[in-house]
């Protein structure tokens, strides 16, 4: 019996060798574009990860040039700062923060030139135009705003910033690049689950007269659905083949071989485990929507 389902889904097969190869192609893209919004979504929350622990928060201090209303008494002193120091070392702060240094304005200047030694404003820079800076790294970078709420408006502070406020405008980009090609997946994934139905449908109508016969000699709904099924499965899982292929191939050559040698400052996606999760993803859903849209269509026209 299992044979004879086989005969008759390789029958199928060869009889709409053309739709199946559509079926195929357009599943292909539509995971791709899955695969491709899933791997950027990994990316993302690494990049999150890396990026988070290690931002840290600025407490910048009133220098000759500082226009803020809270540096009007002029350059921040020497008490002023011992006082911020002490804040933070103090029992309300100390528990939130992980290491903290103390940045002078020759340093930071030494740290601007050697950032931007190519460019040509650095002989406008002075070190007395930048700012002294406690820089604190936190044990937790989402208590932030602690530290941001305690020491904003104390004597000689100019301002106190959370770095990661300039890393959420990166990242709302990349979650809207992700969320396009979800979008994008979503549009193929329909056009793919049609064609699915439309082709099983063709393969009903040309074989009706085999329907009938197996009808009449008494062949269970089962048993007459399961090749029609077994096509639509057969062309999903080839398409969600080739697309976890084309993932798996693009987070180990393009990933990993082109992006990650000239990135070596982010932590970039791999093959595993983020390429092989989201390549047992795609297998998963485009044989489940083979199938489901097989039996729904097949189902249908039985009825008729």
């Amino acid at each position: 019996m299992f044979g004879f389902v086989l005969g008759e889904m390789w029958q199928g097969l060869r009889r709409n060798a053309s739709m199946v190869i559509s079926v195929i192609l357009v599943t292909f893209v539509s995971l791709t574009f899955v695969g491709a919004a899933l791997m950027l979504q990994f990316q993302i929350q690494s990049m999150k990860t890396y990026w988070y622990d290690r931002a840290q928060v600025a407490v910048d201090f009133c220098t000759d040039l500082s226009t803020s209303p809270d540096c009007s008494a002029g350059v921040a002193t020497e008490e002023q700062i011992a006082a911020v120091e002490a804040e933070l070392t103090g029992p309300a702060l100390s528990p939130y923060i992980n290491e903290y240094y103390f940045e002078t304005q020759q340093e930071a200047y030494d740290r601007f030139v050697e950032q931007f030694k190519d460019d040509p404003m650095v002989s406008f820079v002075k070190p007395e135009q930048l700012n002294q800076t406690f820089w604190v790294n936190l044990v937790d970078p989402s208590d932030s705003e602690i530290i941001v709420q305690t020491v904003s408006g104390m004597s000689g502070v100019e301002s106190v910033t959370d770095q990661r406020q300039f890393l959420d405008s990166i990242f709302a980009v990349l979650n809207g690049a992700s969320l396009a090609a979800f979008t994008i997946a979503l549009v193929m994934l329909v056009a793919a689950v049609l064609l699915v139905a439309t082709t099983i449908r063709l393969s009903a109508f040309s074989r009706r007269r085999e329907l009938r016969i197996m009808r009449l000699v008494g062949a269970s709904n089962g048993f007459i659905q399961a090749p029609f099924i077994l096509e639509g499965v057969f062309a999903g899982l080839v398409g969600s083949l080739l697309a976890s292929g084309a993932v798996i191939g693009g987070a180990h050559w393009f990933v990993q071989g082109y992006l990650a040698p000239r990135m070596p400052g982010v932590q970039m996606v791999g093959v595993w485990p983020e390429a092989i999760i989201t390549a047992s993803v795609l297998i998963v859903l485009g044989v489940l929507l083979a199938a489901i849209s097989s039996w729904v269509s097949i189902r249908r026209y039985l009825r008729v």
